[in-house]
């Protein structure tokens, strides 16, 4: 436990001032971490309205892009690319985040700016590389839809609206829960739903302090930290330094954010390949060894890193259903 508390101490102060949050309790019945629910309580009009505008592809300027299309749901929320790819074949700099079970982070995008999932919606439509529209263009072209004519207004007086598109898709996004993990199953006590190494990982995985981080009902998406805190992850990697790469710092401008990141949720991360913020670790057993360098010091056994793997694979949920149209 004294690793952990170490890198417990130097994450503290990686949190906006009303974010900072209480060092996590070890007890065996919780391990500071809980399954996910089965389901939130959500409007189920609003949920089917905000499916159709995530599949839409009139969100993006050309008609060619849609939420789904970097977030395809059948493939745990993510489209497997090092970076995304927006609209006329544009790259951007960051990896694209899996939209399921985002409902449980305290904050949206790498680097947090969006305090809500309503917030981010609000952001690749805009994004010039990404999606290149404007609620205007959008607005106008939904509005020629008598379907959605009928949807909006039954859940709207005012019908189609901005605050209502990013509304929607905010509660369908809410929806995206993958339970039941085998994991999520051993903390309801079912010991026999992890595999004897991957409980050894599990083991592990509070031993070396991965938890200090990778904490909650998401294994992470509750704070910010360093990536580097154990060593300068940006000196060797070897490409230079983007402005994607200072995290944090680009919204707070706090020298001491850069280089922060949002820590991502570990929930299906063993089918969200490649990893971290700049898709630069193609699989999940070298982005094991790369966190245990970098955020804990260290050099991991191959036993101990295929049991942590065997751990993570354990926390594959169930995806949620793909109805046709929507794939």
């Amino acid at each position: 436990m004294a690793v952990l508390a170490v890198v417990w101490l130097l994450i503290m102060d990686r949190h906006d001032d009303d974010e900072v949050l209480s060092a996590p309790e070890f007890s065996r019945a919780d391990q500071a971490v809980s399954p996910l629910p089965t389901a939130l309580p959500l409007d189920a009009r609003k949920v089917a309205l905000g499916r159709r505008l995530f599949h839409d592809v009139r969100l993006s300027h050309d008609d060619t892009l849609s939420c789904a299309t970097c977030h395809p749901l059948d493939k745990a929320g993510v489209d497997g690319l090092p970076v995304a790819v927006g609209i006329g074949k544009q790259h951007g700099t960051l990896n694209t985040p899996t939209v399921l079970n985002s409902a449980f982070s305290f904050r949206q995008f790498w680097d947090g700016r969006a305090a809500t999932l309503e917030e981010q919606v609000n952001g690749p439509v805009h994004n010039p590389i990404e999606m290149a529209s404007n609620w205007g263009e959008v607005i106008v072209k939904l509005k020629q839809d008598p379907q959605y004519a009928v949807e909006f207004r039954a859940l709207w007086r005012d019908g189609v609206t901005a605050a209502h598109i990013e509304s929607a898709i905010a509660e369908f996004e809410r929806s995206l829960i993958t339970p039941d993990a085998p994991f999520d199953l051993y903390l309801k006590g079912n010991d026999q739903a992890l595999s004897e190494p991957a409980r050894r990982g599990w083991n592990l995985f509070r031993d070396l302090g991965c938890i200090a981080c990778h904490q909650g009902v998401n294994l992470g998406g509750n704070m910010y930290s360093s990536l580097g805190v154990m060593g300068d992850f940006f000196a060797e990697r070897a490409r230079p330094v983007l402005e994607s790469d200072l995290g944090r710092f680009n919204v707070s401008k706090r020298r001491e954010d850069r280089h922060v990141f949002k820590v991502p949720s570990l929930r299906n991360v063993e089918r969200t390949a490649p990893y971290f913020h700049d898709g630069s670790v193609a699989t999940l057993a070298d982005a094991v060894e790369v966190m245990a360098r970098y955020q804990l010091g260290e050099k991991l056994t191959t036993r101990d890193r295929d049991d942590l793997v065997h751990f993570l694979t354990s926390l594959n949920g169930h995806l949620p259903v793909v109805s046709e149209g929507h794939r």
